[in-house]
């Protein structure tokens, strides 16, 4: 993982839910790695929703202090923000490659940011979003 990249929520959802061992550990050691080489990045967008699912939608929910302390420890990396430009860049996205609003924003703060890679297991592994290519971390083993 030397180029930037950006990490998609589920990634972050897989590294603190313990129902799938195989997936926390890749999933720990991507953002371990990340953050020790100073070359991932989240959104706002990420954060809310890691915050939504680890509250709601997992097997073991956290509470919301437990969530919101992860997230607090997670601001250590870069945060990119949200802006009017980007969900019009998102609107386009979604209109060009047919995928869903949300994955569309998470490539629009993808490229905000100036990152390289998606680490995403939604996101088609191989597909290049203008100039940001998705990696599966569970598929590609060049992610370990």
């Amino acid at each position: 993982m030397s180029d930037s990249a950006f990490l998609d929520t589920n990634i972050l959802v897989y590294a603190y839910d313990e129902h799938e061992p195989k997936k926390q550990k890749k999933a720990q050691y991507i953002l371990t790695a990340g953050i020790d080489q100073e070359n991932i990045v989240v959104s706002v967008q990420v954060l809310s929703e890691f915050f939504n699912v680890v509250t709601r939608h997992i097997r073991k929910p956290m509470s919301a202090d437990e969530a919101q302390e992860i997230i607090n420890t997670l601001s250590i990396l870069p945060v990119q923000e949200l802006d009017l430009t980007m969900v019009n860049r998102a609107i386009d996205t979604h209109k060009t490659y047919q995928i869903s609003f949300w994955d569309s924003m998470i490539i629009s703060a993808a490229e905000r940011a100036g990152c390289t890679m998606i680490i995403s297991e939604d996101l088609s592994h191989g597909q290049t979003y203008h100039n940001v290519v998705v990696r599966n971390p569970f598929t590609d083993s060049r992610l370990m």
